[in-house]
Formats: structure tokens, sequence, C-alpha cells
């Protein structure tokens, strides 16, 4: 690998590289790492903390310029663009629903279902998640194992700035329908997103559970259980409330993992 990251940080500071065979093989063999899960553009260390591979971004990025547009005919379906479809699902041990759609350089672990949604290049989807309905994972997030991604859930891609944190949806999480994810936002394991919540990077996280508020940004601690809100700011115009994200809860340790999101969120008094 050191011999391939020192191949694409050169062609990403001089992409007169990219003509070169040796440039162009680099780049091929790690998105045929990604795709087959050996390779990602982030994973967890030992600590608890997440580690972003900005050179395997670089080469994700760099895939696009080296790659020709080509004509792809699935049955009656006719698309045309510069990467191929992912394939071998049956060897992958992975459910497909036509139409949904997975890029090639897109890792889908054993046991995901893929309703009619789309997985784009970069991102990992760990074993047993249901991507559902209409539901997008942009290109490099990270979504764990036992995840559910209710229909029209929106998961952001994060490929520039290089640097920045992809989406990263942690395991057993629950992300309610028409939810939207991006910007690098954290959602911690096991956590419970309600239905149209939007969370970025930069996203007010409030936790009204005790006497004072708790405020995260960007982040939902494991377990938690999140709905929509708004706040208060004030403008040169006057006071306008703003969205935000509430932390109602947290999730019992006698809840089933497998609960439906109307049920949690009945536990803490919410109407559904």
């Amino acid at each position: 690998m050191t011999e391939l990251r020192t191949l694409i940080e050169a062609a990403w500071d001089d992409r007169s590289l990219l003509q070169q065979t040796a440039t162009t093989d680099a780049i091929h063999h790690i998105i045929e790492e990604l795709d087959k899960g050996r390779l990602r553009v982030a994973e967890p260390t030992a600590d608890g903390q997440w580690q972003v591979n900005d050179w395997v971004k670089k080469a994700v990025i760099l895939y696009f310029p080296v790659q020709q547009m080509e004509t792809i005919e699935v049955g009656p379906f006719e698309f045309r663009d510069k990467m191929r479809l992912k394939t071998d699902y049956a060897g992958q041990g992975v459910r497909v629903v036509p139409p949904a759609v997975a890029r090639y350089g897109a890792y889908l672990a054993a046991g995901v279902i893929m309703m009619p949604s789309y997985v784009n290049i970069g991102a990992w989807v760990g074993e047993g998640t249901m991507v559902d309905t209409w539901a997008t994972v942009g290109s490099c997030a990270q979504i764990g194992a036992g995840v559910h991604l209710s229909g029209g859930v929106g998961i952001g891609g994060v490929l520039e700035p290089v640097q920045a944190a992809p989406v990263i949806v942690e395991d057993g999480a629950f992300i309610g329908s028409r939810s939207i994810l991006v910007e690098g936002c954290h959602i911690g394991k096991e956590a419970v997103i309600g239905a149209g919540v939007t969370i970025t990077g930069s996203t007010k996280i409030i936790d009204v559970t005790g006497p004072e508020p708790k405020e995260y940004k960007g982040y939902v601690p494991a377990r938690s259980v999140v709905i929509p809100g708004s706040y208060a700011k004030q403008f040169a115009a006057g006071e306008y409330h703003v969205p935000c994200a509430l932390i109602i809860g947290q999730r019992k340790a006698s809840t089933d993992l497998k609960t439906s999101l109307n049920d949690t969120l009945r536990e803490h008094n919410v109407a559904v």
C-alpha cells in the first residue's frame, strides 16, 4: 500500500502522471480493493475514533478522468457513464431488488439488502444492512452492520475536501424515512434518527433529557433517540427559528434492536 499511496499522491500533485500506466494501474487496483472491502476510505481505530484515508479518496477522484464514457445496457435499461456497475451479487451474498443500482468500487457486505436504491463509489455498507426504497448512499459514506436506512433516506457523499470525514453511520442505527445525513456527520451505534431529521457536520444536536441542554455538533451519541427541532436565532432582520435536532432519550436495553421507529418514539411520548 505504501507504493500505491506514493503513486496516488504524486498524481494528485501532477495530473500529467495520469498518462502513465503505473499510475492508472494503481488507481484501478485501489478501486478494486474498495469494491471488495479490503480497503476503506475511513475506518474505525482501536481507540474508538475514525481515521480518514484521504489518499484513498484522492484515488476515487482520480478514477474519473482515467475512465472513458461507455454505454451500459442492462435488459431494457440503458445507461451512459464512466463507471461500471457492481456485479456478482450472488457470489457476495447480497440481495438486490430491481431497479437498485450500486457502482463498482462500492462495498456491500454479505446480507445487505438493496431495495430500489443507489449506492455510490467508495461507500462501505456493513453486513445485514437494509438500504430501503429510494434511499441513497453517497460517495465514500461508511454505513455499519445491521443498519436500517428507511425509505427516501439521503446519505450524502463527501469526496472533497479530501481531508473531510465522510458520513459515518455506526452499527445498529435506525435512520427514519426522508432523513438527510450529509457533510461528514457521525451517527453513533444503535442511535434512532426520527423521520425527516436533517443533520450536517455543523447541525446543532441538543440533548434535552437533562435539567440543562447539552449540545453536540454533527455528532449523535450512541443509542440516542433524535427528532427534528428548532431554536431561536437573532438576525439583523429579527429573531427566527432555525432547524436543529433534539435528543429526547436513549434506546432502552430492553428494546428489541429490530423494533420499529414508531415503537421507539412512543416510548418517549412522541406523537407518530
